[in-house]
């Protein structure tokens, strides 16, 4: 199956009824990754925004509702004033460091992330929350981290993860190379 038949077969799937109120074993709301090749990431951020608008002038009763965790990430940086600081930290101590600094800043491994503190206050009653930047937040950020702490706050809506690389139902691949730890809470939005 093409990417575009994919994707045309997410946005069918997201419009039934039957999909925002998937219950999974656990009477959870479902969670998916939409996993794509990371070279068509300009043309998935395109296809995401012409669903989020499409959702936007419908009649529907609930909304797509986008979060790019990059953006966030930057947001937060900027209004505690720490982005600046981040470009002198790593001319001085190095990526590695910043990284972990941004890190231990956010909370990320915390149950009290800033990041999904943002996407949970940021959350309407009914929504289809889209998950995207992951690529763009890497080393920072890891897939697995931000799901797992997802799944402790939005139990109400169902969550796509785009994620520019490979996902078998367990495994996470960034890129296609870099592993991540395996996940198998989500499933495969599309095969």
């Amino acid at each position: 199956m093409s990417l575009d038949e994919r994707l045309d077969k997410a946005e069918e799937m997201i419009q039934k009824p039957s999909f925002r109120e998937n219950k999974g074993l656990g009477n959870e709301v479902g969670y998916y990754i939409f996993d794509y090749p990371a070279e068509k990431e300009l043309y998935i951020r395109e296809r995401i925004e012409y669903i989020k608008k499409k959702s936007e002038n419908s009649d529907d009763d609930f909304k797509v509702v986008v979060f790019d965790l990059y953006d966030i990430m930057i947001d937060i940086l900027i209004k505690k004033g720490y982005l600046e600081k981040c470009y002198q930290f790593e001319k001085t101590k190095g990526f590695e460091r910043v990284s972990k600094s941004i890190s231990n800043m956010l909370r990320i491994t915390s149950s009290d992330s800033l990041i999904v503190n943002h996407i949970r206050d940021n959350t309407p009653e009914k929504a289809v929350v889209f998950i995207t930047g992951i690529g763009k937040c890497y080393p920072i950020l890891r897939s697995h981290t931000v799901l797992n702490n997802l799944h402790q706050v939005i139990d109400n809506v169902p969550v796509v993860l785009f994620y520019p690389g490979n996902y078998d139902g367990q495994e996470l691949v960034l890129f296609g190379e870099i592993k991540d730890d395996n996940y198998y809470r989500a499933f495969k939005l599309v095969d």
